[in-house]
């Protein structure tokens, strides 16, 4: 078996002390001659740094944590690798890990984060426990959560604004002369799903109109395609539906496209998102756009800060995304599609 390069080793052969090896690889001051030994030393007998070790002494890890509750969801991985681009342009490592979304889950994946001594962690569409966040901030952790938020937590979250963007949605389909308009939401559970609703409904009651039918879709393609079938199946039936993301509406336009309805001739359909997927022919989605871009600026900036800071400050930001018109929804009444 092949021992591990040490230190020492380098050292050696660069002809330094194992101090001057810490230094250079610690980014601690050396001189540029020192620089070029230690790291020709290194290059020559394939040495690589203790990262985790050099945390323990020094406290700086470099190393931020990403959870997520599933990847299925076309939107999450698309923010994660923007996400960890972002880190890593700052000098940061990332760890990510995937949890179902239950707090039990959560807490355990977080301790093990806590293990790894990362500098900061950030939960994408994932809830913590009151008592594991006081846990956090206890450990000098920062936590952002991205695409979620939990009032009364104490931790910075970052979201699109979701009641306006569940208005923008709703009152597109009211424009385009629609009267049966239905709601797939998204998990009853979770704030974001729950303030597309309430933006769905707002829409409606400006309307003085009556929801044809609001169904918790659970952010699960499965039970999105099984309520749109549902909702297609009776003598009376939506002439439009505001699905709660892009995820369930690809499935919602498969299942009523499978019972022979055309879209947006009998149904019109709008989600929420606009991932790549939305865009291609086969579906053409009309959808909110979560900007994502400048989602990720704010939650790389807002955790970086929170790490440099002392005494940091839990920060709510939500930022505006438009809607963008496609095939799958009838435009506005005089307007051109």
């Amino acid at each position: 078996m092949t021992r591990r390069v040490t230190s020492l080793q380098v050292a050696e052969l660069a002809g330094v002390s194992q101090s001057a090896v810490s230094r250079v690889f610690s980014g601690a001051s050396a001189s540029p001659a020192t620089v070029d030994k230690v790291k020709k030393a290194a290059e020559t007998l394939g040495y690589r740094p203790n990262v985790l070790a050099r945390a323990m002494i020094t406290g700086k890890s470099r190393i931020i944590g990403l959870v997520v509750a599933y990847l299925d969801n076309q939107f999450y991985p698309e923010a994660l690798e923007r996400l960890s681009n972002a880190l890593q342009e700052k000098g940061y490592h990332i760890l990510i890990f995937t949890v179902p979304n239950a707090t039990d889950g959560v807490d355990k994946v977080v301790q093990d984060l806590m293990d790894h001594q990362v500098e900061g962690i950030i939960a994408a569409s994932v809830s913590m426990s009151s008592s594991l966040a006081e846990t956090c901030a206890r450990a000098g952790i920062p936590v952002v959560l991205f695409n979620r938020g939990q009032p009364g937590s104490g931790l910075s979250s970052v979201t699109s604004a979701n009641i306006k963007g569940g208005r923008m949605a709703t009152q597109a389909l009211i424009d385009a002369g629609h009267s049966r308009i239905a709601h797939i939401a998204g998990w009853d559970g979770s704030l974001t799903g729950r303030e597309r609703r309430e933006g769905f409904e707002a829409a409606m009651a400006d309307a003085d109109m009556i929801p044809f039918a609001i169904v918790d879709g659970m952010y699960n393609r499965d039970i999105a395609a099984q309520s749109a079938r549902q909702l297609m199946s009776g003598d009376l039936r939506p002439d439009a539906i505001f699905v709660g993301n892009d995820h369930m509406a690809f499935a919602v336009m498969d299942a009523v496209r499978g019972m022979g309805f055309q879209i947006p001739q009998d149904v019109s359909i709008i989600g929420y998102d606009d991932v790549p997927l939305a865009s291609w022919p086969a579906y053409d989605l009309t959808t909110v756009r979560q900007p994502v871009n400048r989602m990720v600026e704010a939650t790389v900036t807002t955790l970086l800060s929170a790490i440099n800071d002392t005494d940091p400050y839990a920060e709510t930001i939500e930022i505006e995304g438009p809607l963008i018109q496609r095939g799958s929804s009838r435009p506005p009444k005089g307007q051109m599609q």
